[in-house]
């Protein structure tokens, strides 16, 4: 396999970050990557738990389109996106 494939079972644990405002939103393994049916990413789905208990939690997230990712590192996904570009919703 070349070195310039990653797989989804390592990139689960990569942390996103926005270089906007410096804010981390937690690991990918919590949150969700949309693809199209050609193949492509489209967007980041990331979760924003209020409680700890997820179960009776308010979810909200928030779709981040690919686009915005800059960069897929060694341990980090970055993604550089103004708050107000970022379309929020609740499960």
């Amino acid at each position: 396999m070349e070195s310039d494939y990653k797989l989804y079972s390592e990139l689960e644990k990569y942390e996103i970050i926005n270089v906007n405002d410096g804010e981390k939103y937690n690991y990918l393994s919590n949150n969700d990557i949309i693809i199209d049916e050609d193949g492509n990413f489209k967007f980041l789905i990331i979760t924003q738990n209020n409680s700890k208990f997820n179960f009776f939690g308010n979810n909200e997230f928030m779709e981040i389109p690919w686009e915005y990712v800059k960069k897929v590192g060694t341990r980090t996904i970055i993604i550089d996106i103004d708050d107000s570009m970022i379309k929020k919703g609740r499960l």
